[in-house]
């Protein structure tokens, strides 16, 4: 098959009819066991899981157009989180790598309730080792994909883009390499806020660190550069500068690169972070769209080029 470009799938949490509208209104068909195009190929940023209604029904979806289809996906923090969660710990008996805490488990309880049961344990297996099969990041002719920030000395620090069983029990202990560039690639980076104060995160959730625009290159106000836009409005924090040099940046010479993960609002439409960054999470389980870009070698984004 000849490829004319890639259509770039942000995070569908357990929305497989969403999914799957997207995929028709992009020209996809099914045939043979899976969605495919004549010339394009899919790439999925990841958190296909959680939250949403059809988890079976996503994984039934993308699996078969990953492993026959052609189509390429990376792994998001909400995968990376469900291995470490099913996963023992070797050095604490009867304990898992991704503590089951009441908060923990209700995050991952939409999956829980598809897959925890004795019958479907072959089904479970399956799907974790499709899981430790993606890769954290991909570089292509033209494009690069990551869930959630670019950061080359991260990236440099893991090495390899594929999780083993041994990397991911030293990505989750706390203060090694790798649980570092894991928490960066796949959650972000987090700034912590001064003086103790916290805010509250769409889950309710209180926080001491605050998300912000990783690819943002000069000085800038805290509020600016918040994620999500807003969540800094009103505290008398906000204005505090941040310079360049404590941000990752994003070179604008770099190729584009495709990022999902943020809960961007759909409710002025998706659009463009510059000129080479996107990210296409608009909060399909939270009432939003998914959105997909159809990238078709431009070095300059375009929003005209969303789909959803």
């Amino acid at each position: 098959m000849s490829v004319n470009g890639y259509d770039i799938i942000g995070d569908i949490h357990g929305h497989a009819d969403a999914l799957e509208v997207l995929l028709v209104k992009m020209g996809y068909r099914f045939i043979d066991g899976c969605y495919r195009h004549p010339d394009r190929v899919v790439i999925f940023l990841g958190d296909f899981i959680d939250r949403g209604p059809k988890q079976r029904q996503v994984l039934n979806t993308v699996m078969p157009m990953v492993k026959y289809g052609g189509s390429k996906a990376v792994m998001g923090n909400h995968e990376f989180n469900a291995l470490a969660f099913h996963t023992l710990d070797p050095s604490a008996k009867g304990q898992w790598l991704r503590a089951r805490t009441d908060k923990n488990i209700n995050q991952h309880i939409a999956f829980l309730n598809e897959y925890l049961h004795s019958d479907k344990k072959e089904e479970l297996e399956s799907v974790l080792d499709f899981f430790l099969s993606l890769p954290i990041w991909l570089e292509l002719d033209g494009i690069r994909v990551v869930h959630a920030c670019w950061e080359q000395n991260k990236i440099n620090a893991l090495g390899s883009a594929y999780l083993t069983p041994q990397l991911l029990v030293k990505a989750t202990t706390q203060g090694t390499v790798e649980y570092n560039a894991i928490e960066t690639l796949l959650k972000g980076v987090e700034y912590t806020l001064p003086f103790d104060n916290t805010w509250q995160d769409k889950d309710g959730h209180s926080r001491g660190e605050v998300r912000i625009k990783w690819w943002v290159g000069q000085d800038s106000k805290l509020c600016d550069i918040a994620m999500p836009p807003g969540v800094l409005d009103g505290t008398d924090f906000k204005d505090k500068i941040i310079k360049a040099e404590n941000l990752v940046g994003y070179d604008k010479a770099n190729k584009p690169v495709f990022i999902g993960h943020y809960w961007m609002s759909a409710k002025k439409g998706p659009c463009l972070l510059a000129d080479n960054v996107t990210c296409l999470d608009y909060s399909v389980a939270k009432g939003g769209k998914l959105v997909a870009y159809r990238w078709s070698g431009e070095e300059k984004l375009n929003e005209a080029n969303f789909i959803y």
